[in-house]
Order: C-alpha cells, then sequence, then structure tokens
C-alpha cells in the first residue's frame, strides 16, 4: 500500500468517526430535551386523573362546597334513622335510612352443648316510605331470619367468609320477604356466640 492510500483511509476514517459523534451529540441534544417533556405531560395528565389539578387551579370548589353542603342536609334529614349508625361511605346515599330490627337469638344446630346466637341488625333503607313497608312485613322478615338462622352451625359462622356469608344471606331474604321494596344492606350491630 502507498502512503496515499495510507492517508485516504486515515481521512476516511476520521471523517466516519467524526460524523459518528455529531450523530451521537444529536442524539444526546434530542433526548435531553424529550425526557423532560414527556415527564411534564406524564406528571400533568397524573395530577389532572387524580383531581388534584382542579384543587391547584381552585376549580372545583364550588363543586365541592356544594357536595359538602348536600351532605350536611342529607345528614340532618335523617334524623333518627340517621343517628342509629352509617355503613361505610362511598357508595351508599346521603338520604338512606336505617332500621332496627329487634334482637335475634337462635338456637344454632350443635352436637352436644347447645349453642346460642344473638344478631342486633339494622337495615339500610332508601327513604322513609321504604322503611314503612318494610315495618308492615316485618313478622315476615323476622321469620325468614329465624328459620335460616337456626339452620346454622358455629363452623358456618367462623371468620370474615362466615359473616360476609351470613350478611349476604339475610340480605337475599329480607329482600323477598319486602319485595318489591329493595333493602341495600344489612348491617350488623352485634354477634354474640355462647
Amino acid at each position: 500500500m502507498s502512503e496515499a492510500e495510507n492517508t485516504e483511509n486515515q481521512t476516511s476514517e476520521e471523517g466516519a468517526d467524526a460524523a459518528a459523534a455529531d450523530g451521537g451529540g444529536k442524539t444526546k441534544k434530542l433526548v435531553m430535551i424529550i425526557v423532560p417533556i414527556l415527564l411534564l405531560l406524564g406528571g400533568g395528565a397524573g395530577l389532572y386523573f387524580s383531581g388534584m389539578l382542579d384543587k391547584v387551579l381552585g376549580k372545583g370548589g364550588e363543586k365541592a362546597a356544594a357536595t359538602e353542603g348536600e351532605h350536611a342536609e342529607g345528614s340532618t334529614k335523617e334524623g333518627e334513622a340517621g343517628a342509629e349508625g352509617e355503613h361505610g361511605k362511598g357508595e351508599h346515599a346521603a338520604g338512606a335510612v336505617f332500621m332496627k330490627i329487634p334482637d335475634l337469638i337462635v338456637n344454632l344446630t350443635s352436637s352436644g352443648q347447645p349453642r346460642y346466637l344473638r344478631l342486633s341488625i339494622q337495615l339500610e333503607l332508601a327513604n322513609d316510605e321504604d322503611m314503612k313497608k318494610v315495618e308492615a312485613v316485618m313478622p315476615r322478615v323476622i321469620d325468614q331470619f329465624q328459620t335460616y338462622l337456626r339452620e346454622l352451625r358455629v363452623e358456618d359462622l367462623r371468620g370474615s367468609k362466615g359473616i360476609y356469608r351470613l350478611q349476604m344471606e339475610l340480605l337475599a331474604r329480607v329482600n323477598a320477604a319486602a319485595a318489591p321494596v329493595e333493602v341495600k344492606d344489612v348491617l350488623f350491630q352485634e354477634i354474640l356466640i355462647q
């Protein structure tokens, strides 16, 4: 190889290195610009969807105040039923009323020593009209509850799964007895097994 060819090869290699270095520099600049923009957009979207952006910008303050006012009015409208206790937050309507069922004491099915179950229950209803309709069929509701509860064993009531199953069964039975009125929830005030 001649010196001219060597010089040409070295020059072309140096040019390729310089071009690669320029391309690498452009890529770094591009990344330095795009990454912060994406981070800002992602953070903004997170704030928007979480509702925090409205609070920061001062929007939604009127809406939140109106909602709080409605909750305050709903709690005064509930009267005695609301004072007896509420169950949970969120999906339950502010105007819900609660109806106390007389305490139930039943013998549980057992082999050997007799076992007893004592339940204090409240029913969650949509309004006072529904409460009056359920009161009219209260003997039927209590009969449904007693019939079901007498067939239970202590093992059926173990753990949160057993209590949840009991709650769902009682809800289905009270809705069947009080139809067409819909009872929203069965709330346990006391569960005692002796």
